[in-house]
């Protein structure tokens, strides 16, 4: 059985795992400046190494209530094909080696059009995390909105 290694990180309670083949770097928390008209989960943008980086709040994308930053909160950087994109969590301080026999396929109630982003499910001993693919969290309208703002 194939193995992968998952970062894992926190929104609310619930534990959420991405493959870290996807994962560029997790960084601490910055402020973002933020854009006029940008959709609503869009935070803003931060510099980071030199790269203008649209910061998406995982929180507002997953329609849940948004709480006061502490210094647990990291931002999830990936490459969205050739951008870097930066994702919003409560905390991400774990890589897990997640063995494939133990992942199930999301159930058919929430793999519908707008959870087309959770791969699948995890049950790590008394755990369960959700995996999400995190490039397709945005679909391809949202991307083509936040490409309009690292251009603006």
């Amino acid at each position: 059985m194939a193995e992968r290694k998952y970062v894992i990180f926190k929104l609310d309670k619930e534990e959420y795992g991405v493959d870290i083949m996807h994962v560029k770097e997790i960084s601490e928390f910055k402020e973002s400046v933020k854009i006029p008209n940008s959709p609503k989960f869009v935070d803003g943008i931060i510099n980071y190494r030199g790269v203008i980086t649209p910061i998406i709040n995982l929180r507002r994308k997953f329609n849940l209530e948004l709480k006061e930053t502490t210094a647990d909160i990291r931002i999830i950087i990936i490459n969205l094909k050739e951008k870097q994109v930066g994702f919003v969590v409560d905390d991400a301080s774990q890589v897990l080696t997640i063995d494939e026999k133990d992942t199930d396929p999301a159930p058919d109630i929430i793999t519908n059009i707008d959870e087309r982003f959770i791969s699948g499910i995890a049950k790590v001993d008394e755990r369960m995390i959700i995996i999400l693919d995190l490039e397709k969290v945005l679909s391809e309208e949202e991307k083509k909105n936040i490409e309009m703002l690292e251009t603006e």
